[in-house]
């Protein structure tokens, strides 16, 4: 099942390139997500038909949650991007270059994520950035050009410092010639601490870029508010949570070597400079997407401040992790929505999306709920979690901060909601029919953030998966 979810879209890439066939791209890249989701649905329930003995791809009990949300988040795009590319004016060959960028901007997060090698997890990081650059760009405009470039600038740097960190962390190993996390984790003890320390550092800095975390954020933002809303979609919910995976292995490396105290407060300082960076920016901002955006950095802090707060942290951070994918991508598909319908991304250009879409406009403040975890939203389960962590542990004016900025995000993300959702109809918005493919996805995502905030039955998997941590 692994080998055929990294090879189809090879496959499928050979297929868009021979046949010149306008609705193809949307056929073969629902057709890659479809295949995509059975198998690690397999994966995940130990069925395996098509067992072939794999070194460098495997799935563990961690993994398979970072896989899942990808599978879950791509079926989502796949469903919606049929129809918001249906009325797209773009050239057959835009069209197929398009398909190949998603192809292979998946079949690279699937590889990192899948990857038992920390080298080549660093490859597919990298080839995540080649793949989707083309996507931000795609509209082809002066700001998603300028986007493209920035993101492609900041996030080729932080690979770099990431490759710089690899090469200190071969240094720490000695006579250890293997980059495979189990050998790493196995012999962590023995190796030198400060060079272990300096590389988690360019790690940590590195591949942080890519997660999305302050101070090394910059490209986000723009990414986010360039790109078409499905390609957003992925980009917050499933590119961020790959350069996570690698982050959380090279942690527990530090674990392992006893050196967890250093990268603690690594990674606190930058999970609430990220908390603090979303405050300031999402109260001001204009843009919807670009509101969003900051709401992914937000949440990108709040994954690595629970993980600095010990197993109950890292329980909840992965818990975070699944919530924050599954309704920031309903939000970034309702975006396209709204954008479909006004023509703009300026919120103070945008009211009474209720009277105008209601189904839109139902999906827009559901999201919203979901976000900023109001009951019963899974993400109230993870925010509870981390804020009785720090309570437990006498960390109480740690727990004010985080709670105030979260307040703050909450309001500032609330205004802009409030004010798009509700008033009176423009005159000069036409109605626009909407396919039932532009609703399904968000709210299938939405049903199940809301309904395992409800009931959760994944407890003891995710303890499993966070047994090391």
């Amino acid at each position: 099942m692994i080998s055929l979810i990294l090879i189809f879209p090879i496959i499928a890439c050979l297929i868009l390139f021979l046949v010149k066939k306008r609705a193809l791209q949307n056929s073969v890249i629902f057709l890659y997500s479809l295949i995509h989701l059975i198998s690690t649905i397999c994966l995940c329930a130990n069925i395996n038909p098509f067992d072939i003995e794999q070194n460098f791809f495997a799935l563990d009990g961690l993994n398979k949650i970072f896989l899942l949300v990808l599978s879950i988040v791509f079926m989502a795009f796949s469903i919606y991007n049929i129809e918001y590319m249906k009325d797209d004016s773009s050239s057959i060959k835009k069209l197929k270059r398009y398909g190949y960028a998603v192809l292979l901007f998946v079949l690279s997060m699937t590889g990192a994520i899948l990857s038992t090698n920390l080298g080549l997890t660093w490859v597919f990081i990298e080839a995540t950035t080649l793949a989707s650059a083309y996507l931000i760009y795609f509209h082809k405009t002066k700001h998603s050009i300028e986007a493209a470039w920035k993101y492609v600038f900041i996030c080729s740097i932080g690979i770099a410092l990431a490759f710089v960190g690899i090469i200190l962390l071969t240094i720490s190993t000695g006579n250890l010639n293997s980059l495979f996390y189990e050998d790493l984790y196995n012999n962590a003890r023995f190796f030198n601490e400060f060079w272990l320390k300096l590389s988690f550092v360019f790690i940590l800095f590195g591949i942080g870029t890519k997660m999305g975390l302050a101070p090394v954020h910059f490209w986000l933002p723009d990414a986010h508010a360039q790109s078409p809303s499905p390609v957003s979609a992925m980009l917050s919910a499933t590119l961020l949570n790959s350069a996570f995976l690698m982050i959380l292995n090279v942690y527990k490396i530090m674990i392992a070597a006893n050196t967890d105290n250093y990268a603690k407060i690594l990674l606190l300082a930058m999970g609430f400079l990220s908390l603090f960076i979303a405050a300031v920016f999402v109260y001001h901002i204009n843009n919807y997407k670009r509101m969003l955006a900051y709401s992914s950095i937000e949440n990108m802090g709040i994954l690595v401040i629970g993980t600095a707060l010990g197993p109950i942290g890292m329980f909840a951070s992965i818990i975070h992790l699944i919530g924050h994918s599954l309704i920031k991508a309903a939000f970034f598909l309702t975006s396209g929505n709204i954008l479909k319908i006004y023509g703009t991304k300026k919120i103070n250009s945008i009211s009474g999306i209720l009277s105008t879409d209601k189904k839109t406009g139902w999906l827009w403040i559901l999201s919203f709920i979901g976000i900023t975890a109001f009951p019963p939203s899974i993400l109230f389960i993870s925010e509870f979690f981390i804020i009785k962590t720090m309570i437990k542990n006498g960390q109480y004016i740690m727990g004010i901060f985080f709670l105030l900025l979260l307040t703050i995000v909450l309001f500032g993300i609330g205004k802009a909601v409030i004010s798009m959702s509700f008033g009176n109809k423009s005159e000069k918005i036409e109605q626009v029919k909407m396919s039932w493919l532009m609703y399904f996805p968000q709210i299938i995502l939405l049903v199940i953030a809301f309904g395992i905030g409800i009931y959760f039955p994944f407890s003891e998997t995710i303890e499993k998966a966070v047994i090391g941590f």
